[in-house]
């Protein structure tokens, strides 16, 4: 009988562990109020409500900055200040993240993305670029560049992805996988779960405050994300990087020594790989220089575009 009482509450405590982690969508009007920025725009294109930001219009040279997997837009807030004053900057949150949300076809294929990007430019009327791409978002600017190798002036892959995989897979994407947790994963949001990827896309783990948590956990939760997560980490498949070969423009490669997601080696065979390649190493950061480090790294990305 006292064993059976023990179950029960292994039982019972743990349904109320599970269901303290279950977290409502966020609506997408809601989530906008909090998070839009005062330069924030929306532009209707293939099914969604893009949300990107365009500054610096009438200047000769655009930047276009493009995110990582479970990012959004403001992971270059603090480029922003220096990098507008020479340049048209325009950054845009990916179908599948940030205030954009889902794409109604559930395509987040590397070919799609590139897709995306061109009817994005497209209705922009931008055409020659500097096309900057951190993790996720360096190998769909690379791709990208490899499609349109006349239009994209100069390349930068801040910690990219693209290569074959050294290592073990983020927690979170391998979670989204397991066939068991997939609709889970859906409704079962741990705060604490996002806290840890960003200690360890971090090298400066006092650098990760509650408010950086508190931003990167809201837009998970934003309506339709979480099962675009899951679509998007369903669809992960190697590649083997030999298009690299045939980029033609000069590409800076920039990496945080202490990169855990992306290990140091990727940046050497990057760099191998591109003929017009530069390589470019902070010792002081991990996955996300642009965050982490940001004076330094765009400090080396406005001598790299000069």
């Amino acid at each position: 009988m006292k064993k059976k009482y023990i179950f029960i509450g292994v039982v019972v405590a743990l349904g109320v562990a599970i269901g303290s982690q279950v977290h409502r969508d966020i609506p997408a009007a809601e989530i906008e109020k909090k998070f839009a920025l005062p330069e924030s725009k929306f532009m209707n294109l293939k099914g969604m409500r893009v949300h990107y930001t365009d500054d610096g219009k009438g200047k000769p040279s655009v930047v276009v900055l493009i995110h990582g997997t479970g990012a959004s837009l403001h992971t270059w807030n603090a480029w922003m200040p220096k990098l507008k004053k020479d340049f048209r900057v325009v950054r845009v949150d990916l179908p599948a993240f940030g205030l954009t949300g889902p794409s109604p076809d559930r395509d987040y294929s590397i070919a799609n993305y590139v897709r995306f990007l061109e009817e994005f430019f497209a209705e922009l009327k931008i055409k020659q670029i500097n096309l900057v791409g951190n993790s996720l978002g360096g190998q769909i600017a690379w791709h990208y560049a490899l499609a349109h190798g006349d239009d994209v002036l100069k390349l930068v892959l801040i910690d990219s992805a693209g290569l074959p995989r050294v290592g073990k897979i983020p927690l979170p994407i391998r979670l989204a996988r397991m066939p068991i947790l997939q609709t889970l994963a859906k409704y079962i949001s741990p705060r604490f779960l996002v806290k840890k990827s960003l200690k360890e896309v971090y090298y400066d783990k006092n650098k990760v405050t509650d408010a950086l948590v508190d931003r990167y956990f809201a837009l998970t939760l934003r309506a339709g994300n979480r099962e675009a997560f899951v679509d998007r980490a369903l669809q992960l498949s190697d590649d083997n990087g030999d298009g690299l070969r045939k980029l033609g423009m000069p590409t800076l490669i920039m990496w945080g020594r202490h990169d855990a997601w992306i290990p140091i080696s990727q940046a050497e065979l990057f760099k191998k790989k591109i003929l017009l390649g530069q390589l470019l190493i902070y010792e002081n950061s991990g996955h996300v220089p642009q965050e982490e480090i940001p004076d330094e790294s765009v400090a080396g990305l406005l001598k790299f575009l000069e």
